[in-house]
């Protein structure tokens, strides 16, 4: 009996002593996470143990971090002279650098996509969640100049969990009904009934691409268009699901990537490959903002471009680059752009 008392003890002791030594080894990981520096001589004061039990746990967490180098853990604990002490140097993984999140919130702060309450909490989120401890303030101090100028939208921002109930609907193949209020904000809003296949973004606005449809004689939608119409967000008003499916044929699927390549100012149009001389002094401008461009030739200082696009938002953009475009062809866009210009022209006069 007394034999099992003894050893019922030892297990007690034992099992206790593992939990010192593991919340002991947890509590000096989360502070060398935090960026601060671990003197043994400190912690085996303050845990009531020797020295050599703080370089066991110190031993403890560097093989931790040897077996996650794997799949791209770059830290490692090392002593640092200047501070006397053990620090923890390197990436985790999941963890965002400073040099990608100080450019992921200078693009999100450009975009004024989002309320001013919206980018401060997203602000914050990606801040605290992805940039190390130590580097925290550098990085608030980098943006907190245009943070604090930043200018919201007149809409007032993202559209919130509309943007995610959508995301649900392109995902399930919801046939919607929406209620749209057009630019004019006079005319009364207009419903239409959607098959919506993609949420981008672009010039400030988050868009639904959708292809219209209308119910025939035999009670089927069939789509009123052969490309998809572009709706702003933060104009749709109201949407219902009809209680009905769509479905896309896989080789005749919507890709996003492919529209973004062709569509300019979120204006479709029709798809038509224009031809234009550019007479300006950077050529690859033209080739970043047109993915699918080409130039067919070039002579003293002039290139012939081509490029598949949706002719609306194209001619916008072409308007803007002033005498440095020609447009050759299509026939019918070059007439288009003479009766712009010529319109143009007269608000001169």
């Amino acid at each position: 009996m007394r034999f099992l008392f003894i050893r019922m003890t030892r297990q007690v002791i034992s099992m206790s002593e593992r939990y010192a030594k593991n919340a002991r080894t947890l509590d000096m990981y989360e502070r060398l996470c935090e960026g601060k520096s671990i003197c043994k001589a400190e912690e085996a004061e303050h845990f009531g143990v020797d020295e050599r039990s703080i370089q066991r746990d110190i031993d403890d967490i560097r093989a931790f971090l040897a077996e996650r180098q794997q799949y791209g853990d770059t830290r490692q604990v090392v002593f640092d002279r200047r501070k006397k002490g053990f620090v923890m140097e390197g990436q985790e993984t999941v963890m965002m650098t400073n040099s990608e999140i100080l450019a992921v919130t200078k693009i999100l702060l450009e975009s004024r996509a989002f309320s001013r309450k919206e980018m401060d909490d997203i602000l914050h989120k990606l801040v605290n969640g992805c940039v190390p401890m130590q580097n925290m303030k550098v990085v608030c101090e980098l943006i907190a100049n245009e943070a604090f100028h930043y200018v919201e939208l007149k809409h007032g921002g993202c559209a919130g969990e509309k943007l995610w109930q959508l995301g649900m609907d392109i995902k399930e193949r919801d046939i919607l009904k929406i209620s749209y209020q057009r630019m004019d904000a006079l005319e009364e809003p207009v419903e239409r009934v959607i098959e919506p296949v993609a949420i981008l973004f672009a010039e400030y606005y988050f868009y639904l691409n959708a292809y219209i449809v209308e119910r025939k004689a035999n009670g089927k939608f069939e789509r009123s268009y052969d490309y998809p119409a572009v709706f702003r967000l933060d104009r749709i008003i109201d949407v219902k699901e009809m209680g009905e499916k769509f479905s896309i044929p896989y080789n005749n699927r919507f890709e996003e990537g492919e529209f973004r390549k062709r569509v300019q100012f979120m204006y479709p149009g029709e798809l038509m490959k224009v031809r234009f001389y550019y007479r300006g002094v950077n050529v690859e401008a033209v080739l970043d903002r047109l993915p699918t461009a080409r130039i067919l030739s070039q002579k003293d200082g002039e290139w012939l471009v081509e490029a598949q696009v949706y002719g609306q938002g194209m001619m916008m953009w072409l308007l803007s680059q002033g005498e440095m475009i020609e447009v050759v062809s299509p026939a019918s866009f070059r007439q288009k752009m003479v009766e712009k210009l010529k319109k143009m022209l007269e608000n001169y006069r």
